[in-house]
């Protein structure tokens, strides 16, 4: 017997078969959970110089570009962006490894995705060369880590050029990193990962690095990757959830989600661009319900494929996000929005993103201790991995902690 239950263990941390769901379970789906997550996950900080350094030359070019926008624009930063922080405050933030996140109980990373088929093209950022220029001991700032950043492949960091310190460079790193902790705690509850496509430039410097554009290779790249290092066995990926429905809306708005007693254990990957500008016809084409993808793509109610919603400001949509969740979809929000609240000490969004339903509530504060000097700290209530989704939940919902 006693051999029997050490194999059962190895298999376990094995990934090989998980641990039993919690009691009280019963039919409840994925959607209908809520948990807590981290913005930019990957982010080692950026040099107080080189924030400095974008409030010199970006900041004036921001305000000006406030005053000249269109109405339409400027009501959409005024959702994503609610009030004017610089650019030194707003990158004021950092987080401990993937790994430390996972520990405490966070279930939705981000992590920013930028092009690099041949590898090396983001090595040295213009921000450290643009210091240097000015006499800046390059000794002195925050280190590069340049660990894997010559190897071919998508590289994760936030800003081309500027904010590019993450605690693992190579997304495949990154992926090796979620799966050997799923491997060593099995039975978890699932992990959403937003994915963020970044093509952005960012000309502010004589020799800015042009960045590589997300076409359809790229994206298939990125499936492959997160395929080679996960296995399709972990991933709940849009076709799951369509089964046999014409379309993948109408299966969402059917509730055809998982179980969540069948998705424990594995990953749901969410896609955005940057500024949603980028071209997604590279991940659509073809696949008008995300046939054969692994992530769901940010959509709007309406669309063919429209599972995963981004509504980030639970205040300036009062109503919509616990309408959407209610509907069937699964809805990404923010607790804290460039760093404003922490700096503050406000918990007013937090309360009301928590309260709207959204599935994945993200903070930049999951642990205390920011650079304002507030206590400031955004925690999943009743505390542990996930809770019973407060607006769509059965109400025999009942989770272990």
């Amino acid at each position: 017997m006693r051999a029997y239950l050490s194999g059962l263990a190895a298999l376990a941390l094995a990934g090989c078969i998980t641990a039993p769901p919690p009691p009280g379970e019963g039919g409840l789906r994925l959607n209908q959970i809520q948990v807590l997550g981290t913005h930019n996950s990957y982010s080692q900080g950026t040099d107080a110089r080189v924030r400095a350094l974008l409030d010199q030359r970006v900041g004036p070019l921001m305000a000006m570009m406030r005053e000249r926008a269109t109405p339409e624009a400027q009501a959409q930063a005024a959702e994503y962006h609610p009030n004017e922080v610089s650019f030194s405050d707003s990158l004021s933030y950092s987080f401990a490894t993937l790994t430390d996140q996972l520990n405490a109980g966070v279930r939705g990373l981000e992590l920013d995705l930028n092009h690099d088929p041949k590898g090396g093209l983001y090595g040295y950022p213009a921000a450290y060369r643009a210091l240097a220029a000015e006499g800046v001991d390059p000794a002195s700032l925050l280190p590069l880590d340049r660990t894997d950043m010559d190897r071919p492949g998508f590289k994760v960091f936030h800003m081309i050029d500027v904010d590019v310190r993450s605690s693992c460079n190579l997304f495949t790193a990154c992926l090796a990193e979620l799966r050997d902790w799923s491997d060593a705690n099995p039975g978890h509850a699932p992990i959403f990962v937003m994915l963020e496509a970044k093509a952005q430039a960012i000309p502010i410097f004589p020799d800015s690095t042009a960045p590589m554009p997300f076409d359809a290779a790229a994206y298939a790249a990125m499936d492959a990757e997160i395929l080679s290092v996960l296995g399709r066995e972990r991933v709940i990926t849009p076709d799951d959830v369509r089964g046999t429905y014409p379309t993948l809306e109408s299966a969402v708005l059917a509730g055809n989600w998982p179980l969540l007693a069948e998705s424990r254990g594995k990953f749901v990957f969410m896609l955005i661009t940057a500024l949603d500008t980028g071209p997604l016809a590279g991940y659509l084409e073809g696949r008008p319900n995300l046939e054969g993808r692994v992530a769901f793509l940010r959509s709007q109610p309406g669309q063919s494929h429209a599972a995963f919603l981004l509504l980030d400001n639970a205040t300036y949509r009062p109503g919509e996000i616990a309408q959407r969740v209610r509907e069937g979809y699964l809805v990404r929000s923010r607790a804290d929005i460039d760093t404003w609240e922490a700096k503050v000490n406000d918990l007013s969004r937090a309360e009301a993103t928590f309260a709207s339903g959204a599935q994945i509530v993200s903070t930049d504060y999951y642990r205390p201790g920011n650079a304002f000097g507030t206590d400031y700290v955004v925690r999943l209530p009743g505390g542990g991995e996930a809770r019973c989704n407060p607006v769509n939940a059965p109400a025999t919902c009942a989770l272990s902690k």
